[in-house]
């Protein structure tokens, strides 16, 4: 099992959403103003990413199982996925998503993605 750092949530302070009603959103971008608080660093207005909120090289980009993530689109692409966790990527239909995972059970390769029913 890999085990991520977490993280403080990097809420864009002042964001009025539709209507005025959501005043905090949970998404970041990077903040302009001159008289920001944020951008000025000021503790009660929350953290801001920064580099030591990273991963360590050894588990970045990795699944929680410890396996590289890699991308399927047809069946063919389990070739490249020997070792790694085969991500079905969502816009493959209900036929080939069956012939991927019974292909990736031929070869013993794990899956992640919607199950086809």
């Amino acid at each position: 099992m890999v085990t991520k750092k977490t993280h403080p949530y990097f809420n864009v302070p002042n964001y009025r959403g539709k209507h005025g009603k959501m005043r905090v959103k949970n998404r970041w971008r990077k903040q302009k103003g001159v008289d920001n608080k944020k951008k000025k660093r000021i503790a009660a207005h929350g953290a801001s990413p920064r580099v030591g909120y990273g991963n360590a090289p050894s588990v970045r980009g990795k699944h929680p199982s410890g396996l590289l993530e890699t991308t399927v689109h047809r069946p063919e692409d389990l070739a490249q996925a020997a070792g790694k966790l085969a991500v079905i990527s969502s816009t493959v239909g209900k036929r080939k998503r069956l012939l991927i995972q019974a292909k990736a059970k031929e070869l013993g390769i794990r899956t992640k993605g919607r199950v086809a029913s």
